[in-house]
């Protein structure tokens, strides 16, 4: 005999399996998204998934067959639902994607389009962020040998490989071009296009640029964003465009080398990525709305990984008045996974998600 909230969950998962889904778009005021075919509001609320409880990449196992492959995707997939997830955000690795300049790899491609339709049987949409280079032994020797232009051309034609794969699937809610893409206005050292900053192993920060080379910051990310738009668009004319943008914590954008209006011109809703300190709510929801520029905000990644579970809630409670949509961090462990759990990651993460639940704006 099943199990009841076995059965429940089962036949939740089998009323939504094959559901059409609807396009979202930016409604017409700009501080919000709705359903283009009924034009109901769509608040994006959901989580990053780009790793698991062991730190692998999402690429490390959605190849494999068996509990341990594509088989815990699907499960991560119907507990992020569960959750109440509308939205999941996925980070797509370049080397994972790219066999050599213009040559996409196929069988990841193909995962990925398998990774659309589950999208659309779970009845969550995908924010689909790329050209990753989180783990230094994953990004192939040629990319980073690459000068910047061809470099760029070689992020052009990862976005449209991609493009081509997604377009026409409404599961796929946007396209987020980078994870926090820096602007050097200094001259690098060759090759050295990531930050050193490093979490458990893993490098978020990326430059798009190893000399300026007499152009300024807003220039540089300028000419960037318009030729990976150009490739998107080449394939792809419908999907939302955005780029996620660094949590600059204790700054004011104002103040940084590419300010908000300026992201917020060449893109269709603006990512910001918070992280509120302790004590120190008020200045991060004072940073989240400096980038309310006519375009709607996300708050694409968000964690209380410097702050307490009630800090972390007013937080998310308060920017409700700026912020169109929110998406916090599911690491694979459900919340029967980590109940009992006394290490700090995860009752930080129990916490998390307990905050989630209570404060989802679409129940």
């Amino acid at each position: 005999m099943i199990a009841r909230p076995l059965l429940l969950a089962y036949l939740l998962w089998a009323s939504i399996a094959g559901a059409q889904p609807a396009w979202v778009v930016v409604n017409k005021d700009g501080d919000g998204f709705v359903l283009s075919s009924t034009g109901a509001r769509f608040v994006p609320w959901g989580f990053n998934y780009f790793r698991d409880e062991r730190v692998r990449l999402l690429e490390d196992y959605w190849g494999e067959e068996g509990p341990d492959g594509w088989a815990k995707v699907e499960r991560d997939f119907r507990e992020m639902k569960r959750l109440g997830a509308n939205v999941v955000r996925i980070d797509l690795q370049f080397g994972k994607f790219m066999n050599a300049p213009g040559t996409p790899n196929a069988s990841s491609l193909a995962r990925f389009d398998k990774l659309i339709g589950l999208a659309e049987q779970a009845g969550v949409y995908l924010d689909v962020t790329g050209l990753g280079t989180f783990r230094a032994a994953d990004v192939p020797p040629w990319y980073n040998a690459l000068p910047e232009m061809e470099r760029w051309n070689a992020q052009a034609e990862f976005w449209k490989a991609i493009a081509r794969v997604g377009a026409n699937r409404p599961a796929v809610l946007a396209y987020n071009v980078m994870n926090e893409p820096l602007v050097s206005t200094e001259k690098r050292t060759a090759g050295e296009w990531t930050h050193p900053l490093e979490l458990e192993g893993q490098r978020y920060l990326e430059y798009i640029n190893l000399d300026p080379a007499g152009r300024t910051a807003p220039d540089i990310m300028s000419a960037w964003l318009r030729q990976m738009t150009r490739a998107i668009r080449t394939y792809d004319q419908r999907h939302l465009i955005t780029v996620g943008l660094f949590w600059f914590a204790g700054a004011d954008p104002e103040n940084l080398p590419v300010k908000p209006a300026q992201i917020a011109s060449q893109v269709d809703f603006v990512a910001v990525h918070a992280y509120p300190g302790a004590r120190r709510v008020d200045a991060a929801l004072r940073y989240v709305a400096r980038y309310r520029k006519g375009k709607p905000v996300v708050i694409e990644e968000t964690y209380p990984l410097n702050c307490s579970p009630e800090e972390y809630a007013d937080f998310l409670r308060r920017s409700r008045d700026t912020a169109s949509g929110w998406l916090a961090q599911f690491w694979s462990l459900t919340p029967e996974d980590l109940a009992g759990k006394t290490d700090l990651g995860s009752v930080l993460m129990g916490e998390s998600l307990k905050v989630f639940q209570t404060l989802d704006p679409n129940r």
